[in-house]
Formats: C-alpha cells, structure tokens, sequence
C-alpha cells in the first residue's frame, strides 16, 4: 500500500448540535445514537453526552457526525499562539482517554465517512489510455482507442452503465465492496495457500527450546487478547491519512472469523458479532487441533502464566505427530476442498471439531523447528514457512489455512503469521502485529494466582477411507505449489526511507521506480505493474491499483542507461517519474484511479444481463490487467516483512516495508516459469536503488 501522508487529528471542544423541530410537540436530536427523537420534555441528548469529546474531522462543521471519547476535563479555549503551536504538533494516531467500553462509537465513526465515488465516466477513459502506452504496441493501442471511442459515445453502452453504477452507489454503503469481495476474493478458485493469503515474517526470537516456545506464545496471546479488548470496547484508536479520518471496519472483521469453502463460491463467517462471543482460540501442535478457552469465569483474559501451564498440557498431550494432517485439507483448490468438507462435516464429531475451529478469535501454530540452513537463506525459508508451511513433511499440516489469523511460533525460534486475506488488506493485519511485538517485550508485572484450569479440549476426526483419500491428492497437490515457489527475502541495507525523504522525494515512489528500473534492465520493457492502494477514506472501503508502470516512468528507465543523457536530464526524469507516482496515488485514494471503475463497468453489464462490451473483451485489457509485478508497500513499526505469491504464472509478488536505515524486501515467483527468478530480481533491485542514489547524489537539486 502507498505510504499515507502522515495523520492529522484536530480537537474541538464539544458543543451540543442543534435540534430541530419534530411533528408533535417532540423534537430529532440531529445525528445522535438515541436514533433520532426524544419525548416532548424530556433532556436532550446531549446532556447525557457531557464530558465527551470528538474527533474534529471537519474543520468547524457542527453538523458534521464525530467520534466520542469519554474525558475528564474539557480544554479551554485557545489563543492564537496555542493554535499555531497545535499545528506545529506532529501528526500521529489520537489514543483514546478512556479504558471502558464506549458502545456505539464504531458504529457513529463508520456512519460519519463519506462514501466511494464513482468516478467521472469519460476522465477514467482518458486515463485508461494513457496507462495503456508504456505496456502496449502502437498499433494494439490505436485500436483500442477505436474501442474507448465507441464505448464513450453520448448515449451508449458506456454511458447506460455508468448510470447503472451511479445508481448502485445511491443505494449501497459502497457501491465496490461486495462485487470485491465476491471476485477477488470468494469466487477466486485457487488454493488460499501462496496465491491469495499473505504471509509475515517477525524478527527472530533468542529462544530455542520448548519452554522459551511456549512463554512467547503464551505472551503473543495475551497481547491478542489485550488488542481484542480494544476492538471489543470500541477504544481502538481511529487511524488518520492526509487528515482524513480511516475506516476502522477491517480490524472489526479479522478476529473470529473464517472462510468456508463453497463448490462455487466461498463464504465467511464471523463469531465476534453475536451475543455469545467466542472465548477460546485453536491451538495447533503435531497436526493436532486443541481447543483453548482463553477467558476466566468472571470473563478476565487468562493471564501469560496461565497460558504457559495450558500450552504446557496442549504439548505434553501431542508428543506424537498425528498421522492424518487434518489441516492440509485447507490447502486444496477450493472446489475440491468444498467436496471433501462436505464429506468430512456429514460425521457428527468432524462437524463439531470443524466449528470449534472456525469459530475460534484465531489459531496458533505450534511448528516444529525449521531444517537448518545458512544465515543468508534464513528469512527466505522463514518466509516461505509463513506462506505454505514448507510442505506435508514439515508444518503444513500444522494450520488451517481458511482461519482468517494463523500466528506461527516454531521452536527454533521463528514465527510469524499468515492470514487469510477475504477480510483484510495488509495495514490493519501489521497495525495488530506491532501491537503484539510491543506487548512482547513488557515486563511481567504481577504473578497470577493458579487457579486449577480444566484441560484444554483435544478436537477429534473420524478419518473416513474417503476423508484419508482426500488428505492424500491434498498432500500431493500442495507439495507441487511448494516445490514451485521461489522465495527471496532480501533486506537492503545500504540506506532506508531516510534518503529519499532527504531529496524530497516519497521513499514509496522512489522503492516503484526502482522496481521499474530493475524490470527493464531484465526484461528490456515495462510490464503492468499492480501496486496496491489504500480506499479507507471510504467508508467499507478495500483497495485499488496505483499504476506504476507510466509514461513518466518509462522514460526514466530508457534513459538511465543511455550514454547519450546527461545526469541531469537522467535526475530530471527520476524526479518527474516519482512525482507522476506521487499524483496518481493521491488519486487513487481519493477512489479517482481507473481499475476498481473500469470492473465494475464490467460488472455492470454482466448484472444487467447485456453482453460484455468489446472493450473488455480487448487484448490490451488482457494486457493492463496481468500484472508481472504485483507489489505492495506495508509499512510497520516491526522489523518485519510481509510476503505473497505472484498472481500470474510469469510474475513476481514483491512486498517491502522500508525502515529509516534499511528495506525488507520479500520477492516471490515461480518455479516452473523459466523467464522468472526471485533472486535475480533482488539483484537487480538492489543495483537500481544503488543507481539511483548515485545518480542523485552526483546531480544538484533543480526545481522542476
């Protein structure tokens, strides 16, 4: 995900909204939770509401809806002086004053964010063209502008479905969430396994035995718990980009829940909405599944003690790995697994093991320590341990793979997660991660009491000649996509985001046009290049596409190798290159880029039951649409990296997380495609970024 500009929050003292005058007598409470009206004569709301205080998001606007935090005291105005020195603050998350439950708060927050545009029909069109020209030929692109024509003539097919789409985002919350939801996620048939969930790899912890396992992992989940309170309590903090305020919905989705597959489509279930939350997580150890209640009877999160003594039984009742891995069922392709979970649910213990699990805050994976291998190669192997589980001989068998959180802690050490990824994008994933690692690291304040706990429940399987079969062709299948992942973790430590920023220049913008560079010097052309960007402005917003293949772009990467340009031309080019990206992520967050419209265009006409226009029938959007370099940048406070397989079978996934002073860097690709090669495109990564320092630090700074 681009990098947001940096958050902003301004406070404003509370002051009651105005009322307006209600039929009989009453009066509406404009925008308040009692829903609306209140008896003739009685208090207004806002008199129960004292004490509280919003998050100003609208410069001034009272009738704008805010975010409540319950305060002891309320500020006293400012003078002018206080008003600049606010300005002058640093940007930064607004921590919440209060510890209790503040209910409702979510609810008004999500309500209060603007909903996802559509944008302007013949602005995407114009855009589409020129995304278009560093990726195709001449003659492909003066034929589709033949077919753009067509599609944008007053009162045509374009125009029919533009108001059809305008119509849907006057009736929905977001007229784009389900349609993604559903096609990039539900519908996708490929295992989840390398092709859709994200793996993240943690730094390495110093413990190498059992004990320091399992005190980590107890630690790990108290932190989870400590997180869930928050998320429980509505006090998470509310997230800002550009001073805008972000939709807080992600973090509500990913604990307690799970896919299920379907023969067609998937689904997801979530456990956290009901009345009877759920009180255990799924512990994994030897292939073997435990049911962990987390909770004391008076509803206190077990304390780190506590979770030490029940992993401890958990362990000492699994010495034995089990010899039907259950677990590896989850990484099948989804039609095959949604036929072996039909067969495995039809026993009535199956069913009930299967729910406990799905039903579980999330899972932890007790692995077994990693093969040995080189200092060099590690993280690659941490890595790919996150992503698949390093095949039937190793760990895989050791997850659920439709859990929608796996946290993954082995023995020697290593740990991360993998997630699936239907509920979430990256950020709110890493923003619990940071959370957790900071937990971590707390001291043990207060020694918990021991009270006897009961015995964590061990989850049977009645494994049927069929069930057995099934696990078999899973084995096989999932051990192909292991051998075919190629996977490179490479941390860059020659400079990190500081350098950039030093040249004025988005250390996110700078990381794409590397990329870039590195591509063109491997492969002599640009390719579509998907990176991914943030559209939680919006409310239920998800993602788009910030294209970081461009005309800009292009010119940069033919010319830093040309003995013909001067280093300054060269310098001229990067910087213009980085500020074309700079402005296109700008627009795709403001829901203005071209990929999410252009689909559901697409999807118009297939609802409407018209045929598919030939403009989406066109080899150029074969061509924009399949991406050699599917990229995202997710930032974290952790030393840590997230990783993903590529999505087309001659690409490359690469994730970074640039730190002040060096770049994690995960690239993936695939085996079986000769042209492709993770270690080499780290190579090469690693030569333009040195490039183009060099380039910069040799040329003085002109103004554009």
């Amino acid at each position: 995900m681009a990098e947001p500009a940096s958050p902003r929050s301004k406070m404003a003292v509370w002051r009651p909204r105005p009322l307006s005058a209600e039929p009989g007598g009453g009066a509406r409470c404009r925008r308040c939770p009692c829903g609306g009206r209140r008896r003739p004569g009685a208090e207004p709301c806002w008199a129960a509401w004292r004490g509280r205080r919003p998050l100003s998001g609208g410069r001034g606007n009272q009738d704008r809806p805010r975010e409540s935090f319950t305060i002891i005291s309320v500020l006293p105005a400012m003078d002018s002086k206080q008003k600049q020195a606010e300005k002058a603050r640093p940007y930064g998350l607004l921590k919440p004053a209060a510890l209790g439950k503040i209910p409702g708060r979510f609810l008004l927050h999500q309500e209060a964010l603007p909903h996802l545009p559509v944008p302007p029909l013949q602005q995407t069109l114009d855009r589409y063209l020129l995304t278009l020209q560093p990726i195709i030929s001449e003659e492909e692109l003066n034929h589709t502008q033949e077919l753009v024509a067509e599609f944008r003539k007053p009162g045509g097919v374009g125009e029919r479905l533009q108001k059809g789409l305008e119509r849907r985002a006057r009736k929905t919350e977001n007229w784009l969430s389900d349609w993604w939801l559903k096609t990039a996620y539900l519908e996708y048939r490929l295992p989840v396994v390398v092709h859709s969930s994200p793996g993240v790899v943690l730094p390495k912890q110093d413990f190498q035995d059992r004990q320091g396992q399992l005190r980590f992992a107890a630690k790990l989940i108290e932190g989870i718990l400590d997180f869930k309170t928050m998320i429980d309590n509505e006090t998470l903090p509310v997230e800002y980009m550009g001073g805008k305020p972000l939709c807080m919905n992600q973090y509500y989705q990913i604990l307690s829940s799970c896919r299920i597959p379907g023969p067609k489509r998937d689904s997801i279930v979530n456990y956290a909405k009901g009345k009877k939350q759920s009180r255990h997580i799924t512990v994994v150890h030897n292939f073997q599944f435990f049911e962990l209640d987390v909770y004391n009877s008076d509803g206190s999160p077990l304390t780190t003690d506590q979770i030490f003594i029940q992993l401890e039984k958990i362990w000492n009742t699994s010495l034995q790995t089990n010899k039907e891995p259950i677990g590896i069922l989850t990484t099948n392709h989804r039609n095959s697994w949604a036929k072996a979970y039909n067969n495995l649910l039809k026993d009535k213990t199956n069913k009930e093991s299967v729910r406990t699990i799905e039903k579980s805050i999330c899972t932890v994976c007790l692995d077994a320590p990693m093969p040995r291998v080189s200092e060099d190669i590690y993280k690659s192997r941490v890595a790919a341990q996150m992503l698949h589980g390093g095949g039937s001989r190793w760990n895989s068998g050791n997850r659920w793979f439709d859990k929608t959180l796996q946290f993954i802690i082995a023995e020697d050490g290593s740990c991360g997660l993998v997630y699936e990824h239907a509920p979430s994008e990256g950020p709110p994933i890493v923003a619990l991660l940071d959370h957790i690692v900071e937990y971590t690291k707390k001291p043990e304040l207060v020694r918990s009491p021991m009270i006897p706990l009961p015995m964590p429940k061990k989850l049977r399987f009645n494994i049927t000649p069929e069930i057995k079969n099934d696990i078999e062709k899973a084995k096989q299948n999932l051990n192909i996509m292991v051998e075919d992942l190629d996977i490179k973790v490479m941390v860059f430590h020659q400079f990190g985001k500081a350098f950039p920023k030093s040249e004025k220049i988005s250390p996110d913008a700078f990381i794409q046009l590397a990329l870039q560079l590195a591509y063109y010097r491997m492969y002599g052309h640009a390719c579509p290049t998907y990176e991914s960007a943030s559209l939680r402005m919006f409310r239920l917003g998800r993602t788009d596409t910030i294209r970081s293949a461009s005309i800009e772009s292009l010119k940069f990467v033919q010319s830093m190798d040309s003995p013909d340009k001067s280093d300054q031309v060269k310098t001229d080019l990067l910087r213009r290159a980085t500020q074309a990206h700079r402005e296109y992520t700008d627009m795709a967050i403001r829901g203005n880029a071209i990929d999410r419209h252009l689909l559901g265009l697409k999807l118009q006409a297939i609802e409407d039951l018209v045929s598919i226009p030939e403009l989406f029938m066109d080899t150029a959007y074969a061509v924009a649409m399949h991406f050699n370099l599917s990229t995202s940048q997710v930032p974290a406070k952790t030393d840590c990296v997230m990783c993903f397989g590529p999505v087309v079978p001659d690409g490359y996934g690469i994730c970074y997380n640039p730190m002040d002073e060096h770049i994690n860097f995960a690239i993936s690709a695939f085996n079986s495609c000769a042209d492709t090669n993770a270690a080499r495109m780290a190579h090469y990564l690693e030569k333009a970024l040195l490039d183009m320092r060099s380039l910069l630090q040799s040329t003085p700074k002109s103004k554009l």
